[in-house]
């Protein structure tokens, strides 16, 4: 358990949270796939292509190699989509999409931290425009996230800047460079080794789920290695009455199962285009 009591009198300290996979049991922004198809933001082969590259994310993770295409993939996605329409599809379906899949521990984690004094940070690589509303949503006191470049209300498809990697470990240095923060002091969690800069930039990192690559970084630095696997509603929590809701892992595996699916008509459907089959 943390110490939930803070001595104020010492410098004011933060715990920095990933989202996708840490906070949350999924991508964030391919979890919002079906609610872009049905606002007419993508069409149906976008929407097949973004559900199994949610499958892959959910069972394998994702390397730099990886979050590389992925950002390609979607920066172009995303080109010439109306913001406002984008930001008003994500409140929509916030609720829906979003509460469903808050891990338990991490949202105990998050009360815990602001019980001791600290504020929570949420530092995602995913766009502001479903970060931020989702750093509401957990009572987050401030978020960092990849911003796109916007012209005439809507996205370029190029990005401003980019919350990934050694630029997520420059955020934190500077929020504590302007917020008073006692790094030494300071708490982080991810899943993904390409946070390990984020982590290495705090007193007290944490792996939660990780991959292997941050499980042998973790097992070698002697970092605490968490396991999250409760998702729940924030309003069963909050009732005091939450029901029991199945592990992460068999709610990916039935997620998986239909993400694969769609993934493997859009593949087929590839094949046929690109051979002429029928």
């Amino acid at each position: 358990m943390l110490t939930l009591v803070e001595n104020h009198s010492l410098p004011r300290t933060a715990a920095f949270f990933d989202l996708d996979k840490t906070v949350i049991a999924k991508s964030s922004t391919l979890t919002f796939g079906k609610s872009f198809y049905q606002g007419g933001l993508i069409n149906r082969r976008a929407a097949l292509r973004t559900a199994y590259t949610q499958f892959v994310y959910l069972v394998g993770g994702a390397d730099h190699a990886q979050m590389e295409r992925m950002r390609a993939y979607l920066s172009a996605l995303c080109r010439g989509w109306n913001v406002q329409q984008v930001k008003e599809i994500v409140a929509e379906t916030l609720h829906d999409l979003i509460d469903p899949i808050i891990y338990d521990e991490a949202a105990s984690l998050i009360e815990e931290h602001h019980l001791a004094g600290r504020d929570v940070v949420i530092v995602s690589t995913s766009g502001a425009e479903v970060v931020e509303p989702i750093g509401e949503l957990l009572g987050a006191d401030r978020v960092v996230a990849t911003r796109m470049i916007v012209e005439d209300g809507r996205f370029t498809g190029e990005v401003e800047y980019y919350a990934y990697g050694p630029t997520k470990a420059e955020a934190v240095r500077e929020l504590a460079e302007s917020e008073g923060y006692d790094l030494s002091r300071c708490y982080a969690y991810s899943d993904s080794v390409t946070d390990v800069p984020m982590l290495e930039a705090v007193g007290h990192p944490h792996a939660v789920n990780p991959d292997r690559a941050l499980r042998r970084e973790a097992v070698a630095r002697d970092w605490p290695i968490l396991t999250f696997q409760r998702p729940v509603r924030l309003k069963q929590r909050f009732s005091g009455f939450a029901m029991p809701q199945r592990p992460a892992l068999a709610a990916a595996v039935a997620v998986g199962t239909a993400a694969l699916t769609a993934g493997l008509v859009w593949y087929a459907s590839r094949r046929r285009a690109r051979f002429g089959t029928a």
